[in-house]
């Protein structure tokens, strides 16, 4: 990944302080989740669109509480558990939080507007213009789009308004877009395009490729 990792045993001492904080949340906090904390390989996104070393799955009544505003929750607990473990800002990555596969859907649909999009601009000859997304959005939307070999992909706008613009082969495009690269500043908002396509994260799917793979735990009531 080209980033700094922990060796495995520091993996697996941040695993169980995760751990502690999904049994207060299901203990003192009384949410009715079922958890599965993953460490290590094992916890990879095999879209490679998350750089993560751990992965915590949650099903359950009350899973879908972290689903609401496009996943905000989720993105909740990722800040806090950053925080546990002292991650640099630009680790966040490094742990993922996931309900009902919600950001397997939603890898789903980023690629589906990937390729819509991309029907568009080869239809057209004319620049596509995603909504606003978040600076981490459009890093994976650049990766989704990277299929397209002829097509290209730049970055545009200022703080909230930034977005992604997929442009044919042979457009020229501005120098101010080009200057500021792929994924530039960080923006705010979640990502839809014109069709109504969310925007995404990662997939939802760690996968038994190594690692340390725990059964689903916490409150069953």
């Amino acid at each position: 990944h080209g980033e700094f990792k922990a060796p495995m045993e520091d993996l697996q001492q941040s695993a169980q302080r995760i751990a502690d904080l999904m049994k207060t949340l299901t203990t003192t906090g009384g949410l009715r989740l079922k958890f599965r904390i993953t460490a290590g390989a094992g916890a990879e996104d095999p879209d490679g669109f998350e750089r993560r070393d751990i992965y915590v799955e949650m099903k359950g009544p009350d899973a879908a509480l972290f689903l609401d505003r496009d996943g905000e929750g989720l993105r909740a607990l990722e800040t806090i558990a950053s925080q546990i473990l002292r991650l640099d800002p630009m680790e966040l990555e490094r742990v993922s939080f996931d309900a009902n596969d919600f950001k397997a859907a939603k890898a789903e649909q980023f690629k589906a507007s990937a390729a819509n999009a991309a029907e568009r601009v080869r239809e057209s000859g004319e620049p596509y213009r995603f909504l606003p997304m978040s600076s981490r959005e459009r890093r994976i939307l650049h990766m989704v789009l990277k299929q397209f070999d002829d097509l290209k992909t730049a970055s545009s706008g200022e703080g909230p308004r930034r977005c992604v613009v997929l442009y044919p082969g042979d457009y020229n495009i501005p120098p101010e877009e080009r200057e500021r690269g792929s994924f530039g500043n960080r923006g705010g908002g979640h990502g839809n395009d014109r069709r109504g396509g969310r925007g995404g994260f990662g997939s939802g799917r760690g996968g038994d490729r190594g690692g340390n793979r725990g059964g689903y735990g916490g409150n069953r009531r």
